[in-house]
């Protein structure tokens, strides 16, 4: 088995990229497994700028190939809000739940028709020696009026697929590793990866 990073300690990114990569034959480690690493600062503009400065820091600090990802909302009504900035919107606490409410406060009396919104992931791929690569995927969807389901972590219970109209946190684990914006920047991260 070949080693990667998957540089991030969220342990619901680590859940999903484990269940993705395993079968191709890579053992996932986290930032969870280098109490050491570095602590990267996300300088970026955009989701991809921000992979890559983590990719590159941690697979330079330990030679091992390192998948960076950054990943967030982006909300039409909003313009785009809160984007790069989704994992601390409500405050640097990175409260999933006070970010959930930051949002549905400012869609409040917002009509369904114009709370349009994506999940946005940028992949940067990083390999000691190589030019780093990104792939940017994305799942569509609208912002739901109402918390629903128990599943998934971050906006996911007010995120509403298109296609189901179920919110991301009401589908099983199997269901969003389907449609959800990592497995659609992983399908294209895989290819470049053969």
């Amino acid at each position: 088995m070949k080693n990667i990073i998957i540089a991030t300690k969220n342990q619901g990114k680590v859940k999903e990229f484990q269940a993705m990569l395993a079968p191709l034959g890579y053992q996932v480690q986290s930032l969870l497994d280098f109490p050491d690493s570095i602590d990267v600062e996300e300088t970026g503009q955009t989701f991809e700028e921000n992979s890559i400065l983590k990719a590159e820091a941690i697979s330079k600090q330990y030679q091992l190939i390192t998948i960076a990802d950054d990943s967030g909302l982006e909300i039409d009504y909003l313009n785009g809000e809160p984007g790069v900035y989704s994992a601390r919107y409500a405050g640097p606490e990175k409260d999933d739940q006070a970010n959930i409410d930051a949002v549905l406060k400012k869609l409040e009396n917002v009509e369904m028709n114009q709370r349009k919104a994506r999940f946005v992931c940028a992949l940067a791929l990083s390999v000691p020696g190589l030019k780093t690569k990104t792939v940017v995927g994305t799942c569509e969807g609208y912002i739901a009026k109402e918390r629903k389901g128990q599943g998934g972590f971050g906006y996911d219970p007010i995120f509403c697929i298109d296609s189901t109209g179920k919110t991301m946190a009401e589908l099983t684990k199997e269901e969003k590793n389907q449609i959800s914006h990592r497995a659609d920047a992983l399908r294209k991260i895989k290819e470049l990866m053969k």
